[in-house]
């Protein structure tokens, strides 16, 4: 394929794509609401990634405890331990990581699910006997991992916290008050508020990816391959775009 070829099924996608979201935003606001749907969605997208979530928050803490220790030590500045870590997790490592960690999940599994009820005429049977499946299948998928993400990530973060106290504790004989006093002192608005905001929109964009790639995936169990994997390299690599934008933001209205 060319080049000019590739970057015009580049924009036609990104096209599409844009309509695709459009569209959901006007099922949305329209009846009926399927909240039984939304509920079992939200079990199923944010309840089920809770261990993944955890495990993630935990290897992130101790490895970042444990890579930064040596370096402070060297310079007498151990006891600043607790601050970096902390706005670095908030800020910056915490929703990235624990986003892409759920973008691998939940992109891929909602890619290859609704991509087989596709190349299983599912969704053409929904649309003859009248019901709407844009609404019941991609809505609701896509409100879930909007809703959800936020909370796994401030789990994540609380996870991750712990397991940089433990290092702490283990290495420098540093207790759970003194840790998290110095941990709360150091963390402000402007480190949360814009790290939890941004955390709606991976939300939304590995929803949106996940169900855009699955909903008009391509015949054939190949197809169904072909959804969940690049849901998961698309959504990815969105996350990084809105991450560069929402860094930008953060830093031209809180930091001024």
């Amino acid at each position: 394929m060319s080049k000019s070829s590739l970057i015009k099924s580049f924009f036609i996608e990104i096209g599409e794509l844009t309509y695709f979201a459009l569209r959901f935003f006007r099922e949305l606001i329209s009846k009926p609401f399927e909240l039984k749907a939304l509920i079992k969605q939200c079990f199923a997208i944010g309840y089920k990634s809770l261990l993944l979530v955890s495990i993630t928050g935990f290897i992130i803490g101790l490895v970042i405890t444990l890579q930064t220790r040596p370096t402070l030590e060297e310079f007498g500045a151990e006891s600043w331990m607790p601050s970096m870590v902390s706005i670095s997790i908030i800020r910056e490592i915490g929703p990235v990581i624990i986003a892409l960690t759920f973008a691998g999940r939940i992109a891929s599994g909602i890619g290859a699910e609704l991509g087989s009820m596709r190349v299983t005429e599912q969704i053409d049977a929904m649309e003859v006997s009248g019901t709407n499946p844009f609404k019941f299948l991609v809505v609701t998928r896509v409100l879930a991992a909007t809703l959800t993400l936020p909370i796994l990530v401030i789990f994540g973060d609380a996870i991750a916290l712990y397991g940089s106290y433990l290092i702490e504790n283990i290495k420098g004989d540093v207790s759970f008050q003194l840790y998290f006093n110095k941990v709360f002192n150091s963390i402000a608005f402007g480190d949360i508020i814009p790290a939890t905001i941004k955390t709606f929109f991976f939300g939304f964009a590995i929803g949106l990816v996940g169900c855009y790639k699955g909903y008009y995936c391509d015949k054939g169990t190949v197809g169904v391959g072909d959804a969940a994997n690049s849901a998961v390299v698309f959504s990815s690599m969105l996350l990084f775009v809105l991450d560069f934008i929402a860094v930008f933001v953060t830093d031209l209205f809180f930091e001024t």
